[in-house]
């Protein structure tokens, strides 16, 4: 009986060190992600993308909402930097449904890109080809 316990308190153990580390390690692995963004880097875009996902198992859509640049959402931070090529990628990498719903201020990206004087940008053209 007690050699049970001690076994299920270390295996409780590992798993809480384990899952702690790797919280830790998604973080890190998109620390940059708004440097990338705001530089326009497709490529270095979508190779951050398939490392996120290849490590962690998640798609742009699971940390999407997790991610804030200056206040900011990626495809708005893309928005305000002109940076096209990174900003397209995402709305075509992003489900139809994530694009309509509104974000952490109850906007959605297309309401908050007219209310903020976009809506000449290519980004938002091809939003709107996507909603």
């Amino acid at each position: 009986m007690l050699k049970i316990v001690k076994i299920s308190i270390v295996i409780t153990s590992i798993t809480l060190f384990t899952a702690g580390n790797a919280q830790a390690d998604i973080n890190e692995a998109l620390q940059n992600i708004c440097t990338i963004v705001k530089a326009d880097d497709k490529g270095e875009l979508r190779r951050k993308m398939k490392r996120v996902q290849s490590d962690f198992r998640m798609k742009l859509r699971d940390y999407y909402t997790g991610v804030s640049c200056g206040g900011n959402s990626l495809i708005r931070t893309a928005m305000i930097n002109g940076s096209v090529e990174t900003g397209t990628l995402m709305i075509k990498k992003m489900p139809r449904g994530d694009l309509r719903s509104p974000e952490a201020d109850g906007k959605t990206v297309l309401a908050w890109a007219i209310e903020n004087g976009l809506d000449a940008s290519p980004i938002v053209a091809e939003l709107n080809d996507r909603i």
